[in-house]
C-alpha cells in the first residue's frame, strides 16, 4: 500500500514540475505588453490606427469627417475644447429632453440636447441617471461641466460626457469618477 502511495505522490510531483516548467517557458517567450516602451506602444497604436483607417469602417468615418456634417461637429468641438480641458462650467440651454436617434432601440440610452453658444450638443445617459433629470424642460438654463467629447457618423451633434449638471445652484447630476478610475 505504501509503494502505491509513493508512486502516486512521485507522479504528482513530476506532473506538477512539467506544468510549472511549461508555464514558465510560455511566460518567457511571450513578453507582456507592459514591457513595451512608450515609443514602442505609440508605434503599435499608430500601426493599428492605420490598419483601422484602411478598413471599411475607417474609410466611412473619414468620409463623414470630411463631409459638411463632420466638419460642423468638429467646429462645435473647437468652440468648447478649452472648457473641456479645464473642466470649467459652461452655461447651456436645454433644447430637447425627448430626442431619439433614427432607427435607435427604444430601450437604449436617453439623450439630452443642449445649446451652448448657439451650438447644439448631445448628452447621453442610462435610464437610471436620466431619471435625475426628469425635472428639466426645454429652455431651462443649466450649468454643465464635462471632461471629454466624442463624435460619430451616427450622431448629428458632438457628444459630451455628462460629468456635472446643475440648475439654480442645485446639483441635478454628478458622475462619480472614482468608480471608473477617472474616465
Amino acid at each position: 500500500m505504501k509503494k502505491i502511495i509513493y508512486v502516486l505522490f512521485a507522479s504528482l510531483v513530476v506532473v506538477s514540475a512539467v506544468i510549472f516548467a511549461n508555464y514558465k517557458i510560455k511566460n518567457e517567450t511571450n513578453p507582456s505588453e507592459k514591457e513595451l516602451t512608450l515609443t514602442e506602444r505609440k508605434i503599435k497604436m499608430l500601426k493599428e490606427r492605420k490598419k483601422w483607417e484602411a478598413s471599411p469602417d475607417g474609410i466611412k468615418f473619414k468620409e463623414w469627417e470630411n463631409s459638411s456634417e463632420g466638419k460642423k461637429v468638429n467646429t462645435s468641438y473647437d468652440k468648447i475644447k478649452k472648457n473641456l480641458k479645464t473642466f470649467s462650467a459652461m452655461e447651456a440651454t436645454v433644447s430637447s429632453v425627448t430626442f431619439k436617434r433614427e432607427n435607435a432601440n427604444s430601450s437604449g440610452p436617453k439623450w439630452l440636447l443642449v445649446a451652448i453658444n448657439n451650438e447644439t450638443y448631445m448628452l447621453q445617459f442610462i435610464e437610471k441617471d436620466f431619471e435625475k433629470l426628469k425635472s428639466l424642460k426645454v429652455n431651462d438654463k443649466i450649468i454643465l461641466k464635462s471632461h471629454s467629447a466624442s463624435n460619430s457618423p451616427n450622431h448629428p451633434y458632438l457628444i459630451l460626457s455628462s460629468d456635472y449638471i446643475s440648475k439654480d445652484n442645485k446639483i441635478l447630476f454628478q458622475r462619480d469618477l472614482s468608480k471608473n478610475k477617472g474616465c
